[in-house]
């Protein structure tokens, strides 16, 4: 069994592990950080699936996981966010902040339900046989090449850093939102591919990576933290959402929301034009990295 067989179905079998582990605990205590380990571990499979030729239902079902996951998430990551950024306002602003928040915390409850009815079928199961089984009998697309046809391992780094390096090269000064994200989304399947590689230099290239993905992943959440703080506010604003807030926060009137709700926009757009000055370098070091290898 050649060397790239073996770390792919090593990598594979950590994954299932780690989607076991993290399960059990999404499922149980409720820590936010269960939920993010789940995701790291569907799309870490998913990436190395990439490298095999068979398995498309698997890869259906794991993003179809992923999705389950990605609503609770994005709320936790939003909710916390958004605390921290107005930990500095005054006790009165911070309670306008809890009324902002309360259709977000709505939200963020019936996207657990869901999670949870979720990791608890027979979808879910069959996922995780599937994923077990694929870490036993996986076998990379081109593992069938004669010994020394073949490139190295590092090759399976090949696909995603080509993709990576023509979205680089594509982007203009001041890219659009989605086109920074789509970036980033390649940026991260780099990552993933170079995780599957031995040795000290293509630890550097994950490491650039991460910080690539660091610089964007703040960039995007500062666009969609301001998305929905504007929606929040509507929906306060609305009759039907507003008889859901906990009574004890009422008293913070729609004036004060709505201001709270600026400054907390205004914190965005300064994280997001800061993001935007850093992601360049970032690519440049990332590119840096992959020459190296």
């Amino acid at each position: 069994m050649g060397d790239l067989t073996t770390r792919v179905r090593a990598r594979l079998a950590d994954q299932a592990e780690a989607l076991v582990h993290h399960v059990d605990g999404a499922r149980g205590d409720g820590d936010p950080e269960h939920v993010h380990q789940v995701r790291v571990a569907v799309r870490r499979s998913r990436a190395i699936l990439k490298t095999v030729s068979t398995h498309q239902h698997l890869q259906a079902e794991l993003k179809w996981l992923g999705g389950v996951c990605g609503d609770v998430r994005d709320a936790d990551v939003l909710l916390a966010h958004l605390r921290s950024s107005s930990a500095d306002f005054a006790d009165d602003e911070r309670e306008s902040v809890e009324v902002l928040l309360q259709g977000l915390e709505k939200q963020r409850h019936g996207a657990r339900r869901h999670m949870l009815r979720a990791l608890r079928s027979a979808r879910y199961r069959g996922l995780l046989a599937s994923l077990e089984e694929a870490a036993r009998e996986a076998e990379p697309a081109d593992s069938g090449r004669a010994s020394g046809s073949a490139g190295p391992i590092g090759d399976v780094v090949d696909g995603p850093l080509r993709k990576f390096a023509k979205a680089v090269a594509k982007l203009g000064d001041d890219p659009p939102d989605d086109d920074l994200h789509a970036l980033r989304i390649k940026g991260k399947r780099l990552r993933y591919a170079a995780e599957m590689i031995p040795g000290k230099k293509a630890k550097k290239l994950v490491k650039a990576t991460k910080k690539f993905q660091d610089v964007l992943g703040d960039h995007q959440d500062a666009v969609v933290a301001e998305e929905r703080v504007r929606a929040l506010v509507d929906s306060v604003g609305d009759t039907d959402d507003t008889a859901s807030v906990d009574v004890s926060l009422v008293d913070a009137s729609l004036i004060d929301v709505a201001v709270v709700a600026g400054r907390l926009i205004e914190r965005e757009r300064v994280r997001k034009a800061d993001r935007r000055a850093r992601w360049r370098p970032a690519a440049a070091a990332v590119a840096e990295a992959a020459s190296a290898l």
